[in-house]
């Protein structure tokens, strides 16, 4: 049984499960299901047009406090970007394409960086393409990919099945059934899965 993954590449919390989510999961022989997928649709559902963080200023602040003092904890870079949140629509759209493609948790994990610890625009076709080249990817040929309706219309999906599994933040995991969210639940997630799904 896996653990998926559900992450977006704006959200400040997926970026520390993003670093942290693969020697973890090995350490517990449980497989990664890797679901990028939107915010937007679902904070839309709930009457929000910006991230929570955003329109409740207090919240805001102590999250980015927070993150700050995690990431530190982990021994992980933050910049806080310059803008936020910033799209992460071609990213995701890269990676739901990728599939099970053995280079994605290493894109995902390059695109965090490019975000939250370089601030850079993860939303631009020129940044997306040299993380990609970084990598020893073909970019031209995996971008073309995720540009395909069948990859626009592949994350409409996902967004769809998340509301379907009553996901409302990221990241989120998801363990035979259950649903635990927050970079803080990682370890709660595999501490299930060892006990229940295991």
């Amino acid at each position: 049984m896996t653990i998926q993954f559900w992450f977006e590449f704006a959200s400040t919390y997926s970026y520390p499960a993003a670093m942290r989510i693969e020697p973890l999961a090995a350490a517990h022989g449980v497989p990664i299901d890797w679901r990028p997928f939107l915010l937007g649709p679902i904070f839309a559902s709930q009457g929000w047009n910006d991230s929570p963080f955003n329109l409740y200023p207090a919240k805001g602040h102590y999250m980015w406090r927070d993150l700050e003092r995690r990431c530190n904890g982990y021994g992980l870079p933050l910049l806080r970007p310059s803008r936020f949140p910033r799209s992460g629509l071609l990213p995701a759209r890269v990676a739901l394409a990728a599939g099970g493609e053995p280079w994605l948790p290493a894109f995902v994990r390059s695109v965090y960086h490019a975000n939250f610890a370089e601030d850079r625009n993860i939303s631009e076709r020129g940044v997306v393409a040299e993380l990609l080249d970084k990598l020893g990817l073909p970019a031209a040929q995996i971008l073309a990919r995720s540009e395909s309706e069948m990859a626009k219309e592949g994350l409409r999906a996902q967004a769809e099945e998340a509301q379907r599994l009553g996901i409302f933040g990221a990241p989120s995991f998801i363990v035979g059934g259950e649903l635990f969210w927050g970079d803080d639940r990682l370890e709660d997630a595999l501490g299930w899965h060892a006990r229940y799904a295991g």
